[in-house]
């Protein structure tokens, strides 16, 4: 049951909760099937209408759900045997991003993911996801790792950004980004990137360098965040809903800009009605991914991997076409 609604949801919600509470009811001296059936099939045409007619700001709000799956969340249900490793052997441990060995269609596999929290004590000590030098220093240790073994990663991108704060940036935020990009621009295994919330400015881009991209539906990935874009450019951050329209941030025009290679569909209504779906459905997309990409030579993978890199971040002025790389 969803407890914490969206604004968008919240007719639909108040309907479910009053199946539930006639379900309670119906018993052998009464008999209300019809009454509830009648009221399953409008909440079923209420989330199709609803969700099929979503705006950037309703995704992006989607995206930061309360009680969206998290990367921890999938970890069991995708994966086995999952060892997770600590620090970035400089400074310490950063709980934002973890990662560790697991088994996954029976290989072994290094994951990497951001990692949210849920109620405010795993929020503050997950930092919301926003992680410090410290973790992306971890994930070059842990990708290093999996290179020395010979071994796929699969990294899970679900950020609003890197953590802007004095001490982040004192310890070498940008330098730990830039270096962890450079590490990944040149493993020599296939790297798989999913991202399952948000994927936020460099923070995302830290373990999102790949080789094959998939995103969620309701997922967003976008240079800033909608308040951030909007502070900037208006000096209002309430206009936060017209900057998701000129973020071009979904899923679907990720894909259409050829960025995301994939879109994993979600259960209707969203991943958090259904986490264990949501998680055979990315399982199924990596494993057609990961055998895709095995036995490709090195020098290949490498090449390739560049080159989709290089496609990021074209446009358009007038009648001529720009590339930032």
């Amino acid at each position: 049951m969803i407890n914490q609604p969206l604004d968008f949801e919240k007719h639909i919600v108040e309907l479910e909760k009053k199946v539930e509470e006639l379900k309670h009811i119906q018993g052998n001296d009464v008999d209300i099937s019809e009454e509830i059936s009648k009221i399953e099939i409008k909440v079923q045409k209420l989330l199709i209408e609803t969700f099929s007619k979503l705006t950037p700001w309703q995704k992006t709000q989607l995206a930061r759900h309360p009680q969206r799956p998290h990367f921890l969340d999938y970890v069991p249900e995708i994966f086995q045997n999952f060892l997770e490793f600590h620090g970035d052997r400089v400074f310490g441990d950063d709980p934002s991003l973890c990662g560790g060995f697991a088994t996954f269609d029976g290989r072994t596999v290094m994951i990497i993911g951001h990692q949210k929290g849920r109620t405010a004590k795993e929020k503050s000590y997950r930092n919301f996801g926003m992680s410090h030098p410290e973790g992306y220093r971890k994930a070059i240790r842990l990708v290093k790792l999996a290179e020395h073994f010979g071994k796929p990663v699969i990294t899970f991108i679900d950020t609003p950004g890197a953590f802007p704060g004095i001490g982040a940036e004192e310890r070498g935020q940008a330098p730990a980004i830039a270096e962890s990009i450079y590490t990944m621009c040149g493993l020599n295994m296939p790297i798989i990137s999913v991202v399952i919330g948000e994927g936020g400015s460099g923070g995302a881009l830290g373990i999102g360098v790949c080789d094959r991209l998939l995103m969620l539906e309701y997922a967003v990935y976008s240079v800033i965040s909608p308040e951030g874009c909007a502070s900037i450019l208006w000096k209002d951050p309430s206009r936060a809903e017209e900057a998701a329209e000129c973020l071009r941030l979904t899923a679907q025009d990720i894909l259409e800009f050829g960025i995301v290679d994939e879109i994993i569909r979600e259960p209707l209504g969203g991943s958090h009605r259904n986490l264990r779906k949501t998680a055979l459905s990315i399982k199924e997309h990596i494993q057609k991914h990961i055998n895709e990409l095995d036995g490709i030579p090195t020098d290949e993978l490498q090449k390739k991997r560049y080159e989709k890199l290089r496609k990021v971040g074209t446009y358009r002025d007038q009648d001529r076409i720009y590339r930032t790389f």
